[in-house]
């Protein structure tokens, strides 16, 4: 008998919560950028929840959008580097996949590759890396560059970034190393794989100097919806996560990825695709809406406008009237797909500048979900039976109490309905999340 399809869930985590101004809620972690604690207790209730993942937002600069008032009024200014944290964090959980943020445009391969199979091995086969190629142009300026990389070329450079590193996750067979102390011989160079990648951007002669991963390979995610990205995610990405706003542009997106999967010899069983959802919950709806009320009233105007230009990737936005209608602008270099969703949000409900700031706040792009448990795994399960999400990257308001609330209500909702998990099925990120092991490059067969 088939077991029935399961929801996958992340916890998608930045430093005090998705929303712009979670810091400023009374009861939040205000300090979980540089306070390992409060990380810690955020880890561990999402692998209370039973979720698949711990989905680490990153990015390698302070943003250089918006005036000095509005940036000095910020909280996601400084965080722990990734790798550094899930290693650490491998240590106080047992179960939940760490997935780190990390870019192929201001990295090299041969670290990153070394670095997400030095994590497998520490979690014990939970590591997984989220592929990105930046939509912070200011990290250019912290890597010898002047300007961004353009768009186009950024992708074309993950790519290729991208085959490397698996590339050098498959050097050594599970078996490789012997390590008999009667015979002398530490391991069969036989099955050590020298991978020898001469392309456009990188030469990689290889092997890893960290043996296989326990669960195979790191799990590969990828995050981008323009069609560069959907083409590279159909290439490479294990977990695609993505945002939409309506179940319309999300099914839409599903299929569109699962179509191109065939070009490159994949099928649907080896991806899941999670949308982000930015769930409010409340004992009731009225209590739900409060809650979203206060949050909102938190917003300062001057962090409205420098967070979403740093979203769109367009500056000057403050010149504009914030009850005005939004302006017209050109492509960014930066979020491309970001940029096109909020815009056509704001075309379609006919919003002010200021009311698409509101709107950016806390969702940034994403599907926002106000009310009951009941209410939000309705929305959630609608998506899940039709054709628009494998599962959800679950972004919460404020932290830890807007993940707490999740946990303790909705998660419990979904399992009722026979949606969630009850206990985690394997140890490996990979067997959590019902993932085959990808072909090693060095098995003929």
């Amino acid at each position: 008998m088939t077991a029935p399809r399961m929801m996958k869930l992340g916890a998608f985590v930045h430093e005090t919560g998705q929303h712009v101004a979670a810091w400023r809620h009374p009861d939040a972690y205000a300090e979980s950028g540089t306070n390992f604690a409060q990380a810690a207790d955020v880890a561990q209730t999402a692998e209370r929840g039973l979720f698949d993942l711990f989905f680490l937002a990153d990015s390698a600069a302070v943003s250089v959008f918006g005036s000095p008032d509005s940036r000095g009024r910020m909280a996601k200014t400084v965080k722990f580097e990734p790798i550094t944290m899930l290693s650490a964090l491998a240590a106080v959980t047992s179960r939940i996949g760490l997935v780190a943020t990390t870019s192929s445009t201001y990295n090299e391969p041969y670290t990153l590759a070394r670095q997400f199979a030095s994590l497998d091995h520490i979690s014990g086969g939970r590591a997984g890396w989220n592929l990105v190629t930046s939509n912070n142009e200011a990290e250019a300026f912290n890597h010898g560059r002047d300007q961004h990389v353009a768009h186009a070329d950024r992708y074309d450079r993950a790519s290729e970034f991208a085959e490397i590193v698996t590339g050098l996750w498959d050097s050594w067979e599970p078996d490789a190393f012997i390590r008999d102390k009667e015979s002398g011989v530490y391991f069969d160079p036989a099955k050590m794989h020298t991978l020898n990648h001469r392309g456009p951007y990188f030469a990689v002669r290889g092997p890893l100097n960290v043996a296989a991963s326990p669960q195979g390979r790191p799990v590969l995610v990828q995050a981008g919806a323009s069609d560069i990205g959907r083409d590279l995610a159909a290439r490479t990405a294990e977990v695609v996560f993505t945002a939409q706003t309506t179940f319309e542009q999300a099914s839409g997106f599903y299929a569109d990825v699962m179509n191109r999967l065939p070009a490159y010899g994949r099928s649907p069983d080896e991806v899941r695709i999670l949308p982000g959802i930015y769930p409010v919950v409340g004992r009731t709806e009225a209590e739900a809406r409060e809650k979203f009320d206060f949050l909102q009233s938190l917003i300062h105007p001057s962090v409205g406008i420098s967070v979403l230009e740093h979203t769109i990737g367009v500056g000057g936005l403050s010149a504009y009237p914030l009850d005005g209608p939004v302006p017209d602008m050109g492509d960014t270099n930066g979020p491309l797909s970001r940029q096109r969703l909020l815009l056509e949000a704001a075309r379609r409900d006919n919003l002010t500048l200021w009311e698409l700031c509101l709107l950016n706040a806390g969702p940034r792009g994403h599907l926002l979900a106000v009310g009951t448990p009941s209410q939000i795994a309705d929305v959630m399960e609608h998506w899940f039976r039709n054709g628009a999400a494998d599962g959800f990257n679950v972004m919460p308001a404020w932290l830890p109490g807007s993940l707490r609330d999740f946990v303790d209500m909705v998660v419990p909702e979904l399992q009722r309905r026979g949606l969630f998990r009850t206990e985690y099925e394997a140890a490996t990120l990979r067997g959590n999340l019902g993932l085959g092991v990808p072909h090693p490059r060095w098995r003929k067969d």
